[in-house]
């Protein structure tokens, strides 16, 4: 079961990263395929992210799992290589200066035009390969051998052909992802075993700062000033999403925003909650007011005896009132309903002093979309190669190299930190 787990996250990995590609990503998005992308996607990135939460499970009662897993990893397997076939004729594309499988951005009436095209090769192609049968092996081996001259033809492309295979594959793979993700719900409620290692649970996050920002100066310095400028508006609450995939440094980046001295000479109080995969209204609250408590006396055992959401709500209002406050809800992965949502922001929505904050990180688009619909999310994205290499020296050898430290290392160095999936756990391989 370790290894099906494994494999389909591994696998549903891949497919993400092909998507990942812009002009893949146009392709697949475009209206000749009509696959609405986004939404698969985040369907993808959620069943990955509880494919990695359950690793370590007891899975002895879930049979059909096993099954679910196999045929969601074949899926993924089988898009994949659809994925790697049209990045290879974007390429030839770039190449020779054609534009056989440019993606169809606009919809417009050129490219319905160039789709007709392609649809009537494609017609008139099944019409004469009715003949093909016909030609003996030697016609077809010397009408080989005329491009061996130095030159290898180069393969065709059937863009009706890519067009309705990429488009099946990324609906089964999507109808696959959708029972897989039921089921390891269920599952991801128990407990691990013991003997199971501890990165079965997501780690808890602090305001403490562990490490240093890198290549982050100008979106941390607009996002300090978006901040502060809502501080100086009559809004009681405004929420700002921080978004990114998991690894980016979402929560670096919030960190540092939390623990700079603007921030903490614009707010009278800060909180941090960590919020991860249990999105739980009362146990948010009770944590949120305990952090509040720190300076006053019955706070802490109201938070440890009641569990009554309203009057520990109300003692949040109490505590709340007439200071200006930031609260960090950090590494959301999940929430039932835009009610629930709503149910948590209620102490912070009352009468009070103007230009309060939410940040909330996440890796979800779908989380952003329920958090807020006034303010745009800051979205992170890689950093800069230059920038990345020197967050890189520094985790791998604990400084920026010179020109005299051991090139060997610093050549292996390079080759990892060029790879597309190079996190911050990849230098172990070279200590």
């Amino acid at each position: 079961m370790e290894a099906a787990l494994g494999g389909a996250n591994w696998l549903l990995g891949q497919v993400l990263n092909k998507l990942s590609d812009d002009l893949v990503k146009a392709y697949v998005s475009s209206s000749e395929l009509g696959l609405n992308l986004d939404k698969i996607e985040r369907e993808m990135l959620y069943t990955r992210a509880l494919l990695g939460e359950v690793q370590g499970r007891d899975f002895t009662n879930k049979p059909g799992l096993q099954g679910l897993l196999e045929k969601l990893g074949k899926k993924a397997d089988e898009a994949e290589d659809a994925l790697d076939e049209l990045h290879y004729f974007i390429i030839q594309d770039k190449l020779d200066g054609t534009r056989d499988a440019t993606p169809d951005l606009g919809g417009g009436l050129g490219a319905k035009a160039q789709h007709a095209r392609h649809a009537a090769r494609h017609t008139s192609g099944n019409w004469l390969s009715c003949f093909s049968c016909c030609r003996s092996q030697d016609d077809v081996a010397a009408s080989m051998s005329l491009d061996h001259g130095g030159y290898v033809e180069k393969l065709p492309f059937n863009r009706v052909e890519m067009s309705n295979k990429i488009k099946q594959l990324i609906q089964e793979l999507h109808s696959n992802c959708t029972p897989v993700s039921d089921l390891l719900k269920i599952v991801s409620g128990s407990k691990p075993q013991p003997h199971m290692p501890a990165f079965t649970k997501r780690p808890d996050t602090s305001s403490k700062i562990t490490q240093k920002l890198f290549g982050r100066d100008a979106i941390f310095e607009k996002t300090i000033n978006e901040i502060i400028s809502v501080t100086q508006s009559d809004k009681i609450l405004s929420v700002l999403p921080i978004v990114g995939p998991g690894g980016i440094g979402k929560t670096t980046f919030t960190q540092h925003l939390y623990n700079d001295t603007r921030i903490e000479q614009h707010f009278f109080v800060r909180v941090w909650v960590c919020v991860s995969t249990n999105f739980d209204v009362l146990k948010l609250t009770k944590e949120t007011l305990s952090c509040l408590d720190a300076t006053e006396n019955a706070g802490n055992k109201m938070a440890n005896e009641t569990t009554n959401l309203d009057l520990l709500q109300k003692s949040i209002g109490e505590r709340l009132k007439s200071k200006r406050f930031i609260i960090v809800m950090d590494d959301i992965w999940e929430c039932s309903s835009n009610d629930e949502w709503e149910k948590l922001l209620a102490p912070f929505k009352k009468d009070g002093s103007s230009g309060n904050v939410i940040l909330v990180t996440t890796r979800f688009p779908k989380i952003v979309e329920m958090v807020t619909k006034e303010t745009n999310a800051v979205d992170l994205r890689g950093l800069d190669p230059n920038e990345f290499w020197k967050f890189f020296q520094i985790c791998a050898f604990g400084r920026i190299q010179d020109e005299h430290g051991d090139q060997e290392l610093i050549d292996i160095a390079k080759q990892i930190a060029d790879k597309p999936t190079c996190s911050q756990n990849s230098w172990s391989v070279i200590d």
